[in-house]
């Protein structure tokens, strides 16, 4: 479409220019900026001036528009800032919300569990309990029923003394037995003893008496076959065959009645003794069972009271949450703090304490200073004693040493003469007027000194004088040798020369002489200015 691609080549494809387009704008150069300046016409330098022109205010456009978009871009930034700054504080409160909100929870959390707990508890103690009544009534019935057996036991212990009259001492039946016989002789009377001690082989059975007890095995019928049995036997060793000879037969026939009773009896007494031992063991058995079912009672009570006590304590101590300040509980320093053994206190008692505690710490510096001070009172005292012990050492070996030191003259004038200090002022005014003495002396011999001093001196000035001339003079000698050496090299005389040379070694003795003379000068002057001084 030919108004499309004019819009797309004209506007860029829109009716309207937009702001942000400004920055893809760009002025086209003119077609003579490829050609040097020189060459440019009037019109084409206006041209270029004007294209600069609109190249500046285009550049100016978009400074302006680059400013207002990095504005743009810090208010953005701000609100962004402001936003999340908002958000984040939003999200802090949310959170401290959420956090409480989970403390709450989790209290009420932890008091349905406490509840819970209790309740479990408490039921279980409960069921304990009735199982422990039922139980106790059990054992109660059982008692109930074992009290017959125990109201029987009199009956035992009457059959047990029963039996013991039943019993008779041997020697007491040998005693009866030799009274009923005496009528008989001896030597038949011990066969007859013999005969009436033997027992006749009888099959062992097990059977009672009496069947009223509820405790007895087997029937009277028993013992009636047992007693059968033994009146057999007793048939048999009844016989005439048995007889001892020469024994009458009415003593014989009393002596089986007599021993057939003693066996009847005899046995009677031993069925009772195996009655009354099933009898004893029998109630052995129950009163052991009577023992451990008391035992069993008491642990029952015990248990039973412990309950009670856990019940009562279950009631009286109950479990109450406390949400405490940060710093008001004071407890040992753990992992995961107990509070079972936790006791809450006034914070005014606690304050209390720590000035009392404050107190008695402050009490206890003070009385550590004193000791400090006593002990270092004791301390220097304990040295004032050792420095007194020293000196009283040096003193004695002062008195030691006084004693054995020999007397000098000093001593011996001191001791001597009665007015020791006038002796003294004396000997000091003597000695101050030899002093004088020697000091004038001292003072007119510096005096000479001095003026020896001077004059030697005025003769070392006078000496230095008479050298400078001598130099003086020296110089010109030489001069005059040195110009008289030429004249003799010249005219080669030996003779002028033998008396130059005797005066030239004149003269050098002279000065020699005078050298040593000018060294003593200044040795004496120098010893005379050191006494002197």
């Amino acid at each position: 479409d030919e108004r499309l691609r004019a819009l797309d080549d004209m506007m860029g494809g829109v009716l309207e220019v937009r702001r942000e387009d400004i920055l893809k704008m760009d002025i086209p150069p003119p077609s003579f900026t490829s050609r040097p300046e020189d060459l440019w016409s009037e019109e084409e330098k206006k041209t270029f001036e004007d294209y600069e022109k609109k190249v500046k205010e285009l550049n100016e456009d978009k400074e302006e528009y680059r400013e207002f978009l990095r504005n743009e871009w810090k208010k953005l930034e701000d609100s962004i800032k402001e936003t999340t700054q908002n958000f984040d504080e939003s999200v802090c409160k949310l959170s401290e919300k959420k956090v409480k909100s989970e403390m709450v929870i989790y209290q009420e959390e932890l008091k349905i569990v406490n509840l819970i707990y209790a309740l479990l508890l408490d039921e279980e103690l409960d069921t304990r309990e009735a199982g422990l009544h039922k139980f106790l009534t059990k054992k109660k019935k059982e008692k109930v029923t074992l009290y017959p057996v125990f109201l029987r036991c009199g009956h035992v212990d009457a059959t047990h003394l029963r039996i013991e009259s039943f019993l008779p001492h041997p020697q007491s039946l040998e005693h009866g037995f030799i009274k009923e016989f005496a009528d008989v002789p001896e030597d038949l009377l011990d066969e007859l003893l013999q005969l009436y001690s033997h027992r006749p082989e009888s099959p062992w059975t097990e059977t009672f008496l009496d069947t009223a007890n509820p405790y007895m095995k087997g029937s009277p019928e028993d013992y009636q076959d047992a007693l059968s049995l033994l009146k057999k036997a007793m048939d048999e060793l009844d016989s005439p065959e048995h007889m001892p000879g020469g024994l009458d037969q009415s003593v014989w026939e009393r002596f089986c009645l007599a021993r057939r009773n003693k066996m009847e009896s005899v046995e009677l007494v031993k069925w009772k003794a195996l009655a009354l031992a099933e009898m004893q063991a029998f109630l052995q058995r129950r009163v052991d069972e009577n023992e451990k079912m008391k035992s069993e009672l008491e642990n029952i009570f015990q248990e039973l009271t412990w309950l009670k006590e856990e019940k009562m304590k279950l009631q009286q101590n109950l479990t109450v949450q406390f949400l405490l300040k940060q710093g008001q509980v004071e407890l040992d320093s753990t992992a995961v703090p107990e509070y079972s053994d936790a006791i809450l206190i006034n914070r005014s008692v606690v304050e209390e304490l720590n000035c009392t505690l404050a107190a008695q710490g402050e009490k206890k510096i003070t009385a550590m200073v004193e000791f400090k001070d006593f002990s270092k009172g004791i301390i220097q005292l304990e040295w004032e004693h050792k420095k007194m012990k020293m000196q009283i050492q040096d003193l004695t070996e002062k008195a030691r040493d006084i004693v054995i030191l020999p007397i000098s003259k000093d001593c011996q004038l001191f001791l001597t003469v009665q007015n020791y200090d006038t002796h003294i002022a004396q000997h000091l005014a003597g000695m101050e007027q030899s002093l004088g003495v020697m000091d004038k002396l001292h003072k007119k011999n510096v005096k000479n000194h001095q003026k020896k001093v001077r004059e030697l001196k005025k003769g070392i000035r006078l000496k230095e004088q008479a050298n400078y001339e001598l130099s003086l003079q020296l110089k010109e000698m030489l001069i005059s040798v040195s110009e008289r050496m030429h004249i003799f090299e010249a005219a080669d005389t030996r003779d002028i020369s033998e008396k130059i040379t005797k005066q030239r070694y004149q003269e050098i003795l002279k000065q020699k002489y005078l050298r040593n003379f000018i060294r003593e000068q200044e040795k004496q002057l120098a010893i005379l200015q050191s006494e002197a001084e």
